[in-house]
């Protein structure tokens, strides 16, 4: 996207997120209709992962994630599924309950996390720590129950949340 003012020509592009950065908040509804917002989420560690139903290799990585979350259920983890399908939960819920899926999915179907993520495609997966900064970025598909990622969690998850 260029845009000319007078002589000067000014390029805007989507910066790609990098760890360190604050996570952009965002509000998009549940299986159920309720609202969730990241930034209710502040002081857990928040594993975001940007999925659609078509895509073989978010279907692949689910159960691993599935997995993660049993591991630190009930600590301060949350993952959040935000699903860009555009036909929403008519897809999501069946595909959910097939795999056995028991975290949150969210419903985007206008794909408004791919643009204040800079997404390059599906899955991705962004983990924000207890401050609300991207501590890793995953493009591509995880094992995510493997015992290096169940260590970075809980350090994540152990570490305590700093009081502004």
């Amino acid at each position: 996207l260029t845009m000319v003012f007078g002589e000067k020509e000014i390029k805007t592009k989507m910066q790609p997120l990098k760890i360190g950065d604050l996570a952009p908040d965002f509000t998009f509804p549940d299986l159920d209709g309720n609202k969730v917002t990241l930034a209710s989420l502040r002081g857990k560690v928040v594993f975001i992962n940007i999925w659609a139903t078509w895509c073989p290799p978010c279907r692949d990585e689910m159960p691993s994630m599935e997995k993660l979350y049993q591991h630190f259920k009930g600590r301060d983890f949350e993952i959040l599924g935000v699903s860009i399908d555009v036909l929403g939960e008519q897809v999501v819920r069946p595909f959910m309950k097939e795999l056995n899926l028991s975290f949150p999915a969210l419903l985007d179907t206008q794909g408004k996390i791919k643009k204040l993520y800079a997404t390059t495609g599906v899955p991705e997966s962004f983990i924000v720590d207890k401050q609300g900064r991207i501590a890793f970025i995953a493009i591509g598909p995880r094992e995510w129950s493997k015992p290096e990622f169940i260590e970075f969690f809980e350090k994540l998850v152990r570490t305590p949340a700093k009081s502004s």
